[in-house]
């Protein structure tokens, strides 16, 4: 196990430097016409495959990364670009945190090279259903049902998922669904519902308030029968997992929080990308803006905003590193660290875009400048993945021993 360290290796170095190349020539100047499409970027993700930043090796090898850190890095540099062509980008690796957190070896080797190529190397992406209409923030209530077809070993899953990242459009979508009401999550399991299964369609496609490049819609299941092959984990140890809730044992792990746990720095790093560029502009645009004869910087009021700014920043990461390298190398989040690191970081994105804002005066406001959109792109990361008040929840149990409601 590596020890906790900020110094990076030179492998890190290296992918950074290479993510922020891609992040600043590519992603970023096309950052304001996909807001306005409200399209998924097709163009450039196939640009990120060409390169192998869009692969399976890619991904594997920066989840491999024995200090976790490799990952929020690659987040935080392609944030920094764009965050709604970001997750248009990564959106799939949701689908394959789902894959990797619930699934077993040979499951992981089968689909996870499918979550980004199919047959003839055709491009695919990947989604991870869990949040549906009337269960929001209580994973616990999910209505969608898996119900196992013994005679054919097939599951027939039915129900509705909606704001789902890359939702209706993916080639493969891990669906988290309830085998057992009754035991509420720990009675739910995720399947693998393969490209082209008949009775998966996309429902309403979301406009949204920010990350407009990212595509979020309804996914709706009628009837969809995936193989015995495609639950996640298999059957033994589901029925293993559901004999132990029924008993009152105390449960290893649930299928939608498991995955959640592993993704929430990788979110936050996120929001430190969108917070980053709000920040760095601002202090350019501070550094040249003239008022009364001066440089605007030049007055306190603008310069310890911009203090301010990076303090929380950098606050930020040092919470989402260590929530990273303490996920990758088994660490207890004894206090709720992977849910610090994502609350922090995503106010952290909304104050400081705002502060932006407040620095450019009316210039901020408008869409000529971009820190109008990093506002809007920030706000979403105190809400998905968790809102801040869950989060909080997370946190005051884990400190307390005390079951908060």
């Amino acid at each position: 196990m590596p020890d906790f360290s900020l110094d990076l290796n030179e492998d890190q170095i290296q992918i950074q430097k290479w993510v922020h190349d891609f992040a600043e020539d590519v992603v970023r100047p096309a950052g304001q016409e996909w807001d306005e499409r409200e399209e998924t970027p097709w163009p450039i993700i196939e640009q990120a495959a060409e390169i192998g930043l869009y692969s399976f090796d890619f991904i594997a090898n920066i989840f491999g990364d024995p200090t976790g850190l490799t990952v929020p890095i690659v987040m935080e540099e392609m944030c920094w670009g764009d965050a709604g062509i970001a997750l248009s980008v990564f959106g799939t690796v949701l689908g394959v945190a789902g894959i990797f957190a619930n699934g077993t070896p040979e499951q992981v080797m089968e689909w996870v090279p499918q979550c980004f190529r199919g047959e003839n190397d055709k491009l695919q992406i990947a989604a991870f259903a869990v949040s549906e209409p009337d269960a929001g923030s209580d994973v616990s209530s999910l209505r969608t049902r898996a119900v196992h077809d013994e005679a054919k070993d097939e599951w027939v899953i039915n129900g509705t998922k909606t704001w789902i990242t890359n939702g209706g459009i993916a080639d493969v979508h891990v669906v988290v669904a309830s085998v057992d009401p009754d035991l509420g999550t720990r009675g739910q399991a995720s399947f693998v519902v393969p490209p082209g299964t008949p009775g998966l369609s996309q429902g309403q496609k979301f406009k949204k308030h920010g990350i407009r490049a990212s595509h979020t819609a309804e996914v709706v299941l009628e009837d969809v029968r995936v193989a015995g092959a495609c639950l996640l984990g298999g059957k033994d140890k589901l029925d293993e997992r559901l004999a132990r809730a029924r008993e009152g044992k105390s449960a290893r792990t649930q299928a939608a929080l498991a995955t959640f746990e592993a993704t929430r720095p990788a979110v936050g790093a996120q929001a430190i990308g969108i917070a980053r560029a709000a920040y760095e502009y601002a202090l350019d645009y501070a550094k040249e803006r003239k008022q009364f004869g001066r440089a605007i910087i030049e007055n306190q009021a603008i310069a310890f905003k911009l203090a301010d700014m990076k303090t929380r920043i950098d606050a930020s990461r040092l919470l989402v590193w260590r929530a990273a390298w303490m996920g990758r190398n088994g660490k207890t989040f004894g206090a709720g660290e992977g849910s610090m690191s994502k609350l922090y970081a995503g106010e952290t994105a909304v104050w400081v875009t705002e502060q932006a804002i407040q620095i450019l005066g009316g210039y901020g406001y408008v869409r000529d400048y971009p820190v109008e959109r990093w506002h809007r792109d920030a706000k979403i990361y105190t809400i998905f993945e968790g809102t801040s008040e869950i989060q909080r929840l997370v946190i005051a149990r884990a400190i307390s021993g005390v079951h908060i409601k």
